[in-house]
């Protein structure tokens, strides 16, 4: 897959692809990225790319033309592409969204700044808007980061065991059980006996209730949503 990012700042971005998980999958050939600023793309001799707001407020806005004209570019030469504009004014990204975007064969982040994009350019190439939480950031690098990391993760041969995809959060209405490692006793804090004993079916069915405490405690939406599912599977 290739995911390209129109940025004003790809140095923000670029060093995340260069360790761990990301550096492997593009060595491979499993994942490529791109970087277009829309400086380069714009058709006024200072290289601006904002302006006041119409109907005035306070901070700048990206306007229309330099990402249009990027944008279209982009849209000639792959006709498949998928567009994405990270934005606080829009539905929330979740891990489903991440396991049908790995499907894709490129996906282009638009990063805004500065007070946002003229609304017009979303409007003309966004093929999906998304937010990553509740809150406002100084730009869209961050999420675009977020999104592409959960994307890639669901690409197959990115991990190196895909088993570890299946029991993760939000895989099912519930958030991931508890996992521990070696030793069994650290500091006086003992790892789950019932995890040690090496009956997997009990083990699963421990995993199965702490994840729902767990969801219970810091998520009471989605552990109400599990109740439900449950109880529809029982009918």
């Amino acid at each position: 897959m290739r995911f390209d990012f129109v940025t004003l700042f790809p140095e923000l971005i670029a060093p995340y692809f260069e360790a761990s998980i990301l550096a492997r999958a593009k060595t491979r050939g499993l994942i490529e990225t791109a970087f277009y600023n829309p400086r380069d793309y714009t058709d006024n001799k200072h290289l601006k790319v904002d302006h006041t707001q119409a109907g005035g407020g306070a901070g700048q806005v990206m306007f229309a033309q330099p990402l249009d004209f990027l944008l279209s570019q982009l849209r000639r030469e792959a006709p498949g592409l998928h567009i994405i504009f990270p934005l606080p004014a829009a539905k929330r990204f979740v891990q489903s969204d991440a396991k049908r975007l790995a499907k894709k064969e490129r996906i282009v982040f638009v990063s805004g700044r500065y007070e946002g994009i003229d609304e017009r350019v979303i409007e003309r190439h966004a093929d999906e808007v998304f937010s990553i939480g509740d809150y406002v950031l100084t730009g869209g690098e961050l999420p675009s980061l977020v999104m592409c990391d959960a994307i890639s993760r669901n690409i197959p041969g990115v991990l190196g065991n895909e088993d570890s995809l299946l029991e993760e959060s939000f895989e099912t209405d519930l958030l991931e059980a508890p996992t521990f490692t070696k030793p069994e006793n650290y500091k006086g804090s003992l790892i789950i006996k019932e995890y040690l004993k090496g009956n997997h079916a009990k083990i699963h069915a421990l995993k199965r209730k702490l994840a729902l405490k767990k969801t219970q405690y810091f998520r009471p939406d989605l552990y109400q949503k599990a109740n439900i599912k449950d109880l529809e599977e029982k009918k």
